[in-house]
């Protein structure tokens, strides 16, 4: 067989082989490490992985692109499965409230927060938001990222622009190397003018709005923040059945803030993946790890806003919680797309070992957007989506934080970004 791409003599290759579901337990430390691996690849399939050099059975050619990873370490592509990839404008004016103690739901009350994105975003022209957002899945595909999930969730009642931010995202999946996965938020908060009316918004969104959604194609995933102040528990579970009936299969933003059961309820509807879960209470740990709803947590929103409470990582993992890591990406609460500090941040500050880091941001991530079967790590059959980073191990790059360690990124088996030597 002759082969497109090889890359070889991976001082630390990272494989990711195991089962194709998300994994737990012990499991997240099993990460597949060859010394001296090779993997070659052929159109945008993965077709040998292993240690040494290539069996005679394939063959190189003259157009046969070769990577020499000497002393480097090769991983699955990043799976960044939160984001709030497509919005207009920015907050930093925010950050001075926040300096002086400004809670989130506070600058939310006061008129800022998501409002201020809500219209900066209902005001910005399809263009201008495939800029901005382009502009972000660049860096994000430059720090490793090849798998991206983007919500709406920043027109609220005003639906061509929820429609509108979907279908950024389309055109972006269409065009960009990384690939961008949807997600539809119109339940992401109530906007100013249903403020004494909530229930008429929770209508629009589930008679109208899921519905349309469903029938353009415009998502994969229906999520609801459910916190207190924002959608409760009926509500919340009201919404995400009515996606679930159309298809729309259901993620929560859940427990980030107050404890009010919203793991629970990912656990009693079937939810994909509960999102930030600072707040999580044992028995919802207990029932997510019964029910296999992903715990996709978020740490640079939990630095970011210095709240002083982060998710239990270690008790989820230890109950069984399968785990996935994200930027969670926005312009209010976690205003970066570096996938690589987020990493440092969950080994650092909820103490996970870089293996299990390493499984939360590749496979689990893949499992969290159903997608476990075709990307998340590097076996024979599977896309060829790699990193190659400039480090001996995967634990270096955990250790040395806070820059970028990507020497190339190859995505559906072509070279998407490669570093200034």
């Amino acid at each position: 067989m002759k082969v497109d791409l090889v890359i070889k003599n991976i001082k630390s290759l990272y494989t990711l082989k195991g089962p194709n579901r998300p994994r737990i337990k012990d499991e997240m430390k099993e990460v597949g490490l060859i010394e001296n691996g090779i993997v070659a690849i052929k159109n945008d399939k993965i077709v040998y992985v292993g240690e040494g050099e290539l069996p005679e059975d394939f063959e190189t050619t003259k157009d046969t692109k070769v990577i020499d990873a000497k002393g480097k370490t090769v991983i699955p592509g990043l799976v960044d499965s939160h984001t709030h990839l497509v919005h207009g404008g920015s907050r930093e004016n925010e950050l001075s409230m926040k300096l002086k103690g400004a809670k989130y739901l506070e600058i939310l009350e006061a008129g800022g927060g998501i409002h201020s994105t809500v219209k900066a975003t209902r005001n910005a022209s399809f263009s201008e938001l495939y800029e901005q957002a382009k502009k972000s899945l660049n860096i994000m595909l430059s720090f490793g990222v090849t798998t991206v999930e983007a919500k709406s969730g920043y027109g609220l009642d005003d639906f061509d622009t929820e429609v509108k931010q979907m279908e950024v995202a389309r055109k972006l999946n269409e065009d960009h190397p990384v690939d961008v996965v949807s997600t539809f938020m119109g339940a992401h908060a109530i906007p100013p003018e249903f403020k004494d009316k909530p229930r008429r918004f929770i209508d629009m969104i589930i008679n109208e709005m899921i519905p349309e959604v469903a029938s353009r194609g415009l998502a994969k995933f229906c999520d609801v923040f459910c916190e207190k102040g924002v959608f409760s528990i009926e509500e919340s579970k009201e919404i995400l059945e009515a996606g679930i009936k159309y298809g729309l299969l259901p993620k929560m933003h859940a427990d980030e803030i107050e404890p009010i059961g919203g793991a629970e309820l990912a656990a009693e509807i079937g939810c994909i993946s509960a999102d930030h879960l600072v707040a999580a209470s044992d028995k919802g740990i207990e029932m997510m790890a019964e029910k296999g709803v992903i715990a996709n947590l978020l740490p640079g929103t939990s630095f970011y806003l210095q709240s002083g409470k982060h998710a239990r990582a270690r008790q989820m993992i230890e109950k069984g919680v399968a785990v996935s890591l994200s930027t969670d990406y926005n312009p209010g609460s976690c205003p970066t797309e570096n996938m690589q500090l987020v990493m440092s941040f969950a080994s650092l500050i909820y103490k996970m070992t870089p293996e299990e880091v390493l499984t939360a941001s590749t496979i689990n991530g893949a499992a969290s957007l159903k997608l476990e079967e075709e990307i998340g790590s590097i076996e024979k059959g599977k896309k060829a989506d790699l990193v190659v980073l400039d480090s001996p191990n995967f634990e270096y790059i955990i250790y040395h934080f806070g820059i970028n360690h990507t020497l190339y990124v190859v995505k559906n088996g072509k070279i998407a970004y490669q570093a200034f030597s």
